[in-house]
């Protein structure tokens, strides 16, 4: 099962500016969310934009089809909050992506492409304990 296929929501397209966060979102602490990490993974966001426009649709139904793609047994399974972004989310399965659309997407994700760390130090000691 794919973990957060959205990219904490950054490849919703909705986050343009870390300042929004609340005091209680984990985001506004979390290194890929923060100073130059944050500008260099919205130009990756924006070349998943590019190739989403061109197929109209969203970055985030780009990105779950990318993930369907990848094997009949992998299921990503985004949250949402809103039934809107259900929606949203299960109109991603209508997406046909061709093969220069994987390879171009494979290209822009390629392992190591988000700048930062996942989580930070503190929450990095519960992971795998």
């Amino acid at each position: 099962m794919p973990f957060s296929p959205l990219g904490r929501g950054f490849l919703t397209g909705q986050i343009k500016d870390n300042a929004t966060f609340g005091d209680k979102d984990f985001r506004k602490d979390n290194p890929r969310f923060m100073g130059e990490n944050f500008r260099k993974n919205l130009e990756f966001v924006k070349r998943i934009e590019g190739i989403a426009a061109a197929r109209k649709c969203t970055a985030a139904q780009i990105a779950l089809a990318w993930v369907v793609a990848q094997g009949k047994d992998i299921v990503p399974i985004p949250g949402t909050k809103r039934r809107k972004y259900l929606e949203e989310n299960i109109a991603a399965l209508d997406v046909k992506l061709s093969k220069d659309d994987l390879a171009r997407i494979n290209e822009i994700a390629a392992p190591g492409a988000a700048a930062g760390a996942r989580y930070n130090d503190e929450m990095m000691k519960a992971v795998d304990r």
